[in-house]
C-alpha cells in the first residue's frame, strides 16, 4: 500500500467512525424518547445536543489544552533553527505559518492544536529538540503540521467532544430511569424498552470511546503519511518514531483529554495498552513507512 492508498483509506474509515458515533448518539436519544413516549423530538435533541456541545468546544479547546501542557510561545530569535524549518514546510504544504509553542520539558513529544490552520499551533518539548536530527525533526514538524492540512485537530476535538456527549447523554438516561421507571413502566408495557435503553446507556460511553481511540489512530497513520508526502523522505519521521518510542521519559504536563493530540501517546500503559490506546504501535508506524 502506498502512500496515497493509506491516505485515502484513513480519510475513508475515520468517516464511517464519525458516522456511526452519530447513529450512537441518535440511537440512545430514540431509545430514551420510546421510553418517554416521544422518540423522534428527543432523538432530534440530543442530536442537536451533540452539536451545540461541539461548537462550544470548537473555540476553546487551543487555550485548554496549552495551559494544561504548560506550553510557552516563541519568537523567531528565540529559535531560529526551528522556525526556518517550519517556514520551508509551510511553503511546500501550502499553510500559514502556525504559532510555535515549546514545551519545557524533558521527555520528547510534540502536538499541534487548533480549529483550522489560520488559528493553528505546533508545540515541540525541548527533549525534542535535545536529541532529534534535523531530518528527524523535520520529519516530527512535518507530521503535526499533516494534522493541520488535513484538519486532524478539529476532527480530534470533534470526536473528544461527541465522546463526551454520549457520556452526558447516557448518564441523563440511567439518571431519570431511576425516578421514572417503576409506575410508568408497569402502565406502558414498556419494561423491554426500558431494559434495552439501559443496556444501551451502560455500553455507549464504551463504544464512544472506542470510536474516539480508533479516530485517533487512523488520523496518525494519516499524519504520518501525509507528512512523508511533505517531506518526501519517510525515512526521516521513521527514525524520529524509533527515539521517541524509545524514550520513556514521562511528561509532567499531561492529561487524558491531551494526551491523543501527542506524536506518541505520554499515558499509555498496561495489559490492555493496544486496545484502549490512542496511538497505533510505534512499530507499526514505522513499518509502513519504510514499505511505503
Amino acid at each position: 500500500m502506498n502512500l496515497y492508498s493509506q491516505i485515502d483509506s484513513n480519510r475513508r474509515r475515520t468517516f464511517f467512525l464519525f458516522f456511526f458515533t452519530f447513529l450512537v448518539i441518535i440511537g440512545l436519544g430514540y431509545i430514551y424518547g420510546l421510553y418517554m413516549g416521544d422518540p423522534y423530538d428527543i432523538a432530534l435533541g440530543a442530536f442537536l445536543f451533540s452539536l451545540i456541545y461541539s461548537g462550544a468546544a470548537y473555540f476553546f479547546s487551543d487555550r485548554v489544552v496549552l495551559a494544561i501542557s504548560g506550553a510557552r510561545p516563541i519568537e523567531k530569535k528565540d529559535n531560529p533553527q526551528l522556525y526556518r524549518t517550519m517556514e520551508n514546510l509551510c511553503i511546500g504544504a501550502g499553510l500559514p505559518l502556525p504559532r510555535i509553542y515549546i514545551v519545557e520539558e524533558p521527555a520528547m513529544n510534540a502536538f499541534a492544536t487548533g480549529r483550522d490552520p489560520k488559528h493553528a499551533v505546533v508545540a515541540v518539548t525541548q527533549g525534542l529538540l535535545d536529541n532529534l536530527e534535523d531530518e528527524e525533526l523535520e520529519g516530527v514538524l512535518a507530521h503535526e503540521l499533516s494534522h493541520i492540512q488535513n484538519f486532524d485537530i478539529r476532527t480530534m476535538m470533534f470526536a473528544a467532544v461527541l465522546a463526551g456527549a454520549v457520556v452526558m447523554l447516557a448518564n441523563v438516561f440511567l439518571r431519570s430511569s431511576r425516578y421514572l421507571g417503576g409506575s410508568r413502566g408497569r402502565r406502558s408495557g414498556a419494561g423491554i424498552l426500558l431494559l434495552i435503553g439501559f443496556l444501551l446507556a451502560l455500553i455507549s460511553p464504551i463504544i464512544a470511546q472506542l470510536i474516539k481511540l480508533a479516530i485517533s489512530r487512523q488520523r496518525e497513520f494519516l499524519a504520518d503519511s501525509s507528512g512523508a508526502l511533505l517531506t518526501r523522505y519517510p525515512e526521516g519521521l521513521a527514525r524520529a518514531l524509533e527515539k521517541i518510542g524509545a524514550d520513556k521519559t514521562p511528561l509532567r504536563h499531561v492529561s487524558e483529554a491531551t494526551a491523543h493530540l501527542y506524536i506518541k501517546n505520554p499515558l499509555t500503559a498496561g495489559m490492555f495498552a493496544s486496545l484502549f490506546s490512542t496511538h497505533p504501535p510505534v512499530e507499526e508506524r514505522i513499518k509502513r513507512l519504510r514499505l511505503a
